[in-house]
């Protein structure tokens, strides 16, 4: 018997869906910490200016994509900058891979899996599940690893593979290919309005917000929808 009547794939949004996160890349102690970490790299650059660097070459490459929702790779991002800073020889894309994930582990401030959706996920067994995120694939699939819950899914795509972000149906159009499945069969959960409902609905998939969803295991998803007419 399906989990979800009509459903035969679900596709969820990561953060502030499947992970609580709360990150402050304000802070300049984020950027110390990089640079200290970067000095036994053979990279030496100051925090301000490796934030000034970062926002403005991030701001530029999404400018050169010409696209609505562009995104980028971070790690090229600190590819360049390391490039550009280094004092010898040294392997400019693992440092840059090394310093994204330095840097992002600088400025998390709170990072956990929400409980109530490991419990949804337990709950939908089997049904085919995969993740769209406009996230970095260089930290967030590792997040994904350290928290258990990279098994529950058939396919992950971010928007740093793809290059758009959502909600530009390219992205939801990956995943739904990977899973062999019509817009019509999946259901996507999420917590934006803009990126994660509107966006799938627009690609033709059903749409949820992940606080309705924890309520599946105890209500069904038949009834859910009985609920909304």
């Amino acid at each position: 018997m399906p989990v979800l009547e009509g459903v035969k794939g679900i596709l969820f949004d990561c953060y502030d869906t499947l992970i609580e996160i709360r990150r402050d890349e304000e802070d300049i102690a984020a950027y110390e910490a990089l640079s200290a970490w970067l000095r036994y790299q053979g990279v030496s650059i100051d925090p301000s200016a490796i934030r000034d660097e970062y926002r403005t070459r991030i701001r530029r490459t999404m400018d050169q994509r010409k696209e609505k929702y562009p995104e980028v790779r971070l790690e090229e991002i600190f590819r360049g900058i390391c490039a550009d800073y280094r004092l010898w020889e040294i392997d400019e894309m693992i440092v840059g891979i090394q310093a994204a994930r330095t840097f992002r582990a600088a400025s998390l401030r709170r990072f956990r899996a929400f409980p109530e959706t490991v419990r949804l996920l337990d709950h939908l067994g089997y049904v085919a599940k995969g993740i769209v995120s406009n996230g970095q694939r260089v930290f967030s699939e590792i997040e994904l690893k350290y928290l258990g819950l990279h098994h529950h899914f058939d396919v992950i795509v971010f928007s740093s593979d793809i290059g758009v972000k959502k909600p530009d149906p390219r992205i939801f159009q990956v995943a739904l290919d990977a899973l062999s499945l019509e817009p019509e069969e999946a259901l996507f959960i999420g917590d934006s309005f803009e990126a994660d409902i509107l966006g799938a609905q627009k690609v033709g998939m059903q749409a949820m917000f992940i606080r309705e969803a924890w309520r599946i295991p105890d209500r069904g998803y038949t009834e859910y929808l009985y609920a909304r007419r």
